[in-house]
């Protein structure tokens, strides 16, 4: 079964659309909320809303755009690739006009900044939105189904990539030794050196991936194996699911919101909470969330080879149950500490090897239900369920930090965490319906 090899070389440079993506995102969750409180003098509630207005836009422009890559007829650069480049050259435009705006309203503030800064702000979400659903739709469109849970373990491994990137820079920028105490922090370099990591990964995507090409192989390979699909297709993209199989979905993507309530909650309010409850800046929380990425990193191959042998479902159970544990730890060491102590940074390393074994298979696990025409509309779903609970976690999580206590974000996300391991218990479906005759090869090991 040689045709079942996947293809680790092609795959990297697939993922280099999400590296961008990740890259960006962890930016984004790790400085707006300060920017906002710090130099607009946000309270913890309207920080939430504005921090969840990614997720409401994300909740019509994903599925629309994944849909419309799905229907767009391939040009020379095929159905995903122009989503890709508009997407990404108009978000490196606007996010480096965020820091001119927080630094010139620091300066002197005036309403019409504020304004500025949350038009551009707004602007910025909806050209993230145009082509996450097509970007992360290009590995499926180019893998056999079932090797997508190795394939999207790469992919995730490059997403991962492109966060140590952002953190390991702030780091260096900007140590709490530098931050600590100051008024306020001038972040533009973040923003220049982001985008400028954004370009280059994109453009070496451009040059290597021949996107209509790779899409007509791996269509022809699935023709010759019928019994991978769950769904019925004629080819015009109205799929028709068995209703044990929507059954299935509905449960996964329950599964999927509740897991991301718990674990956005903790992405999103961490730089904020560990500057309230422990005095730190951004070094030290970017230390933390670096360790906790690292350990993503690691995990994420091995991950992808042990569910292609146990199956995604029990895979992600298991880091259902790691993450809620996790999570429950981090409120027993933030209790009892004051500032970031070497316990917590193995606690952020399990909890990168417990998102790993959910985020690894929780995508595969839906598109695994479609078959290749509507892979950009299922990928919509998968982020439309994920992007629901990010609408509402900033807030309610913000929100009872602001009436209750900071020390409530562990144990809120650590609930939310362990009620997906319930809903798991329904998915009959999405596990990987064939296995390649080997493991992913060793990582050096890169096919042309």
């Amino acid at each position: 079964m040689n045709e079942l090899k996947l293809n680790n070389k092609r795959t990297v440079l697939v993922g280099l659309a999400f590296l961008s993506i990740c890259s960006f995102w962890q930016m984004y969750d790790n400085l707006v909320p300060l920017i906002l409180k710090g130099t607009f003098h946000m309270d913890e509630s309207l920080t939430g809303a504005i921090m969840a207005a990614d997720n409401i836009l994300a909740l019509f422009l994903l599925p629309l755009f994944g849909g419309l890559s799905d229907r767009r007829k391939p040009g020379k650069l095929g159905r995903r690739t122009p989503f890709i480049l508009a997407g990404t050259a108009g978000a490196v435009i606007l996010m480096n006009l965020l820091p001119i705006l927080d630094n010139s309203y620091y300066g002197q503030a005036a309403q019409f900044k504020l304004v500025s800064f949350v038009i551009v702000l707004g602007l910025l979400l909806i050209s993230m939105g145009t082509y996450r659903s097509p970007a992360v739709a290009l590995m499926p469109d180019v893998t056999p189904k079932p090797l997508r849970s190795k394939g999207n373990a790469i992919i995730n491994l490059m997403g991962a990539v492109g966060g140590v990137l952002y953190l390991g820079v702030s780091v260096v920028l900007y140590p709490a030794s530098k931050t600590k105490g100051l008024e306020h922090v001038n972040y533009q370099p973040l923003f220049l050196i982001v985008s400028g990591i954004m370009v280059a990964a994109v453009a070496v995507m451009l040059l290597t991936i021949r996107e209509p090409r790779l899409t007509e192989e791996n269509r022809a390979l699935e023709k010759k194996h019928p019994e991978w699909n769950l769904a019925e297709d004629d080819g015009s993209g109205s799929e028709v699911l068995p209703k044990p199989v929507q059954k299935s979905l509905i449960f996964l993507l329950a599964s999927i919101a509740l897991w991301y309530v718990g674990y956005n909650g903790v992405t999103t309010w961490f730089s904020t909470y560990v500057n309230e409850v422990m005095g730190e800046g951004i070094g030290g929380t970017n230390t933390c969330l670096m360790v906790a990425t690292v350990g993503a990193i690691i995990s994420y191959i091995p991950i992808g080879m042990i569910a292609s042998k146990v199956g995604r479902k029990r895979t992600i159970q298991a880091g259902v149950i790691l993450l809620a544990c996790c999570f429950l730890a981090g409120y027993l060491l933030t209790v009892r500490a004051t500032t970031i102590t070497p316990p917590m940074y193995a606690a952020f390393a399990l909890v990168g090897l417990a998102w790993a074994a959910i985020n690894v298979n929780s995508l595969p696990m839906v598109v695994e239900m479609c078959k290749g025409s509507d892979v950009g509309k299922f990928t919509g779903y998968y982020y439309t369920a994920s992007m629901a609970a990010q609408v509402i976690t900033p807030v309610l999580a913000g929100t009872l930090m602001k009436e209750i206590s900071y020390q409530v974000l562990f144990p809120y996300a650590a609930f939310f965490v362990a009620m997906s391991f319930v809903t798991m218990l329904f998915v009959r479906h999405g596990d990987s319906r064939a296995e390649a005759k080997t493991g992913l090869d060793a990582f050096g090991d890169m096919d042309d």
